[in-house]
């Protein structure tokens, strides 16, 4: 019996669809007909009830599916355990990433990290959809926002400001906003998430409470401060569910997009664009890496994502010296 059939039995199982399954697999649904046939011979039975419509397990199957699933987990678990002792960095990263961030900044971080490690094998799923592990084919993904669901595992890789940002040949035809409410007067460059164009811009900054004066003589009391946040609703012609294009609407001057310090990185440094509104903070962000389970946490994906890490760190610490941010966000 071979491990590749009992891999096959499960997905089958999951998807209660051969076709499903060997599409998920990327096999020929006739070999995966194949590799039931063989596992229900050696075992003597059925696992699984067909009809013309429907595909559900038979009641040896769902006895028998449930301890398969077991032994297979601890044989990967044995195998990655060996190549921890080993060091041993093979295999193939299925990584789903974002547009702008994929294309932009994380792409020649992967190829850099395989130039380094020759025998691993990349399949990046670059879009900015919401990801189906299962139906997406992907063992990770990073994306924006901590995760949601606590049935993945996730680790974050750092903070991310986001930014309001602007060619300097578009802040002089339209002029420089000194407050967010300069902005309705803009063309905002919009993102947009299946039918929700995000149009609404929040933003928060630091406001000197009013003090009653001191009587003479005394010491001067120190100036404290709090926070405010202002919702924007913004104006704009142009929308987009890729990020990627909204950067570039940004870049060639169209308009002003509210976006991640990492999109726009290489952008802001090279002075191509530029951070307004400094003193009024958007909303900001992380960057995680999420995985599915445990299993899918290679030795490969564990220094991969220690890779992303230092090669985040490094990017913020230049926007950092150029003074784009301040040193917090590396807190």
């Amino acid at each position: 019996m071979l491990i590749e059939d009992l891999q096959i039995i499960l997905k089958v199982a999951e998807f209660r669809s051969i076709t499903a399954a060997a599409a998920h697999l990327n096999m020929r649904t006739a070999t995966a007909s194949v590799a039931i046939k063989r596992v229900e011979k050696a075992l003597g039975a059925e696992l699984f009830i067909r009809t013309t419509r429907h595909l559900r397990l038979s009641s040896a199957g769902e006895r028998y599916l449930p301890q398969c699933q077991q032994a297979l987990e601890m044989l990967e678990q044995a195998k990655l355990n060996m190549k921890d002792d080993l060091d041993i960095i093979d295999g193939e990263l299925r990584i789903a990433v974002s547009s702008d961030l994929g294309r932009n900044i994380v792409i020649p971080w992967l190829d850099t990290f395989m130039d380094t490690h020759p025998n691993i094998h990349l399949r990046a799923n670059v879009n900015d959809s919401n990801i189906d592990f299962y139906r997406d084919a992907v063992d990770m993904a990073l994306r924006y926002g901590s995760p949601s669901d606590a049935n993945v595992y996730g680790f974050k890789i750092c903070n991310v400001p986001r930014l309001l940002c602007a060619t300097p040949e578009y802040l002089k035809a339209h002029g420089l906003p000194r407050h967010p409410q300069d902005l309705t007067s803009h063309n905002g460059l919009f993102y947009q998430l299946q039918d929700i164009i995000n149009d609404v811009w929040d933003f928060s900054y630091q406001e000197a409470a009013v003090q009653a004066p001191l009587p003479a003589g005394n010491p001067p009391r120190e100036q404290s401060l709090s926070k405010k946040n202002i919702k924007i609703k913004m104006r704009g012609r142009h929308a987009s569910n890729d990020g990627d294009l909204v950067h570039r609407w940004c870049v060639a001057g169209k308009g002003i997009a509210l976006k991640s310090c990492l999109d726009m990185a290489n952008d802001l440094l090279s002075d191509k664009v530029i951070n307004i509104l400094p003193d009024y903070a958007p909303t900001p962000t992380e960057l995680w890496l999420i995985f599915p389970s445990r299993q899918s946490i290679t030795p490969a994906a564990r220094l991969l994502r220690d890779t992303l890490r230092e090669k985040s760190r490094h990017i913020l610490q230049q926007l950092i010296d150029k003074g784009v941010l301040n040193d917090s966000v590396l807190k």
